[in-house]
C-alpha cells in the first residue's frame, strides 16, 4: 500500500479517521492525502434556488456548508480558503506523530471529490469517519460514507 487518502471536515468522526490512517501510514511507510471539502454537504443534485431557506455559508448536519454562490468564484474561493484552515488541525496532528502529507482543499460534494481525488492520487485506501446520522440528516442526503463506500473503485475504511 503506497498513498492512503482521508477525508477530514474537523469533526470527531474525521479526527478518528485521521488517526487510524497516521496509524496504517506509519506501520506500512505510506504516504498519507488528507482532503478537506466544503460544499452542499453531500447534496450536489439539489439547486440552492430551490432549498428552503438556510444560513448561507453555515454548517449543515453531518459536515459540509451551503456555498455562498455556486457561480460565485469569490465565494468559491472563500470556501476553500475555509478548507484549508480545516487542514491546519490534521497537519498538526500528522507533525506531532512524525508524519508529513499532502493536503487537498477544495469546493464541491464530498464524496464526489474524495472519489476525484483518490482518483487523482491513486490511492490504495480511502478512510473516512462514521457516525450516526440522524433522521433527518438521512431524508436529507445519502451519507458522505455510505456514498463513498458505494461507489469508490477502491477498498475503503469506515472509522468509528
Amino acid at each position: 500500500m503506497k498513498t492512503i487518502l482521508v477525508g477530514y471536515d474537523g469533526s470527531e468522526a474525521a479526527e478518528r479517521a485521521l488517526a487510524r490512517a497516521a496509524e496504517l501510514a506509519q506501520a506500512l511507510a505510506a504516504r498519507i492525502v488528507v482532503v478537506s471539502v466544503f460544499g452542499l454537504g453531500g447534496l450536489p443534485a439539489l439547486d440552492p434556488e430551490s432549498m428552503p431557506p438556510l444560513p448561507l455559508g453555515g454548517p449543515l448536519p453531518g459536515g459540509g456548508t451551503i456555498p455562498l454562490s455556486t457561480a460565485d468564484p469569490e465565494s468559491t474561493h472563500e470556501l476553500e480558503e475555509l478548507a484549508h484552515e480545516r487542514l491546519a488541525d490534521a497537519r498538526t496532528m500528522l507533525s506531532r506523530r512524525g508524519l508529513e502529507g499532502d493536503y487537498v482543499a477544495r469546493v464541491g460534494s464530498p464524496a464526489d471529490v474524495l472519489l476525484e481525488v483518490a482518483d487523482e492520487r491513486d490511492a490504495d485506501l480511502v478512510v473516512v469517519g462514521s457516525r450516526e446520522h440522524g433522521f433527518l440528516e438521512r431524508l436529507l442526503a445519502r451519507p458522505v460514507e455510505e456514498a463513498v463506500a458505494q461507489r469508490a473503485e477502491r477498498d475503503v475504511l469506515l472509522v468509528r
